[in-house]
């Protein structure tokens, strides 16, 4: 049972990063193109889809932090 589990959780892993990968812009993809990446995922789901996570998936844009209003020049602008 424990084995049949722990096929399916891998077999869930790989299929989702696949598609993650697939579905993922090829502009913002790092590393490699995107046909090595789901080749990787697929001969090697475990290591490759971490990698995927890793070095080869997309960075998410950081939020900007607010600024004050006497460092916003646009404010400063309206006294």
């Amino acid at each position: 049972m424990i084995r049949v589990l722990g096929t399916l959780l891998i077999l869930a892993y790989s299929i989702y990063t696949l598609v993650d990968c697939l579905n993922t812009d090829e502009q913002h993809i790092r590393a490699l193109p995107k046909p090595i990446w789901a080749l990787g995922i697929c001969l090697f789901p475990i290591v490759g889809g971490t990698a995927w996570w890793l070095a080869g998936r997309p960075q998410r844009p950081r939020p900007q932090r607010p600024i004050g209003p006497d460092d916003d020049p646009d404010f400063l602008r309206g006294l």
